[in-house]
């Protein structure tokens, strides 16, 4: 008898007008560089606590910047800062369309060069972090290779939000995550990493292509829990990771965040097909788009 195809569960993440913004309350210091909010009880009971390095981030924008931020009552809700050559200085939060600029005076080249010294190196993908921190920090460059832009994102660890996938864990089955850049897909997926590894106990192992789930660094940021990080020299390399991560390390669940390409996409059928459990994470807003996309539409 022939085997039945491995399955792949689709989940829509909603659009981010429709993602309710993070407690607002000012965050308790718990470690130096660290921000954990108070427990904010969630529908259904239990409660979301959100970490964050927000002070680490903030460190390596100009100084009348920081001190801008730093007194913002919305710093809780900051998403990113944009720093363009030549132009205003932008903040943008959550729930918000539009930014915010910080000030009248455009970024000068300096400013920029001195925030990139304070970061790690940039990758093939012009993705960088700070080192212990979930934050990115992702370049703009001129034809002649020069950083002229830079969007600082910041990273969160939400503990207490997978309950929305909870039951989904239990079947055992491939899971695909859809939504847009910037609802959140890479935040649940580390919370589903921490969860498999703690709570489940599964062998998990991360591909971590831009050190976004794991943070910045060779030691993992503890919001992964127990889970293991594998990282990807270059971006075009991350389906061969993927196989090596399956051959090499003997996982029950492979996590793996942005599939974008054939490769990619031909590496998770064959995960999914092994008997391994595959989470993973596509650009789109519902099923029609990755039916129609004929680079992921073998996932379905």
């Amino acid at each position: 008898m022939t085997p039945s195809p491995a399955r792949i569960l689709i989940f829509l993440l909603p659009t981010p007008s429709l993602i309710p913004p993070p407690p607002v309350r000012r965050p308790h210091r718990a470690l130096a560089g660290t921000a954990r909010c108070a427990p904010e009880a969630v529908a259904g009971g239990g409660f979301v606590v959100i970490e964050d390095d927000l002070s680490e981030l903030l460190q390596i924008l100009p100084r009348d910047l920081r001190d801008n931020l730093q007194n913002e009552p919305r710093r809780d809700q900051l998403l990113e800062v944009i720093l363009d050559l030549g132009r205003r200085p932008e903040a943008r939060f959550l729930g918000n369309s539009g930014g915010q600029y910080l000030r009248d005076n455009e970024i000068s080249q300096l400013e920029l060069e001195e925030a990139q010294r304070a970061v790690g190196e940039f990758g093939g993908d012009n993705r960088a972090g700070i080192e212990g921190t979930l934050h990115r920090i992702s370049a703009i460059r001129s034809r002649k290779g020069m950083v002229v832009g830079l969007t600082c994102r910041v990273g969160r660890a939400v503990n207490g939000h997978v309950d929305m996938v909870r039951d989904l864990l239990n079947y055992k089955e491939s899971i695909l995550f859809l939504g847009r850049p910037g609802v959140g897909k890479t935040t649940v997926m580390r919370e589903i990493a921490r969860v498999l590894a703690d709570e489940f106990q599964k062998r998990v192992v991360i591909v971590d292509t831009s050190n976004e789930i794991g943070g910045d660094g060779d030691i993992p940021h503890a919001a992964i829990g127990g889970a293991r990080r594998m990282q990807v020299p270059e971006p075009s390399m991350q389906h061969r990771v993927m196989i090596e991560a399956v051959e090499n390390h003997m996982p029950e669940v492979v996590i793996v965040d942005e599939i974008g390409t054939e490769a990619e996409a031909q590496a998770c059928r064959s995960i999914a097909e092994r008997g391994v459990m595959l989470i993973g994470t596509a650009h789109g807003e519902r099923l029609a788009n990755i039916i129609k996309n004929p680079v992921l539409s073998d996932l379905v």
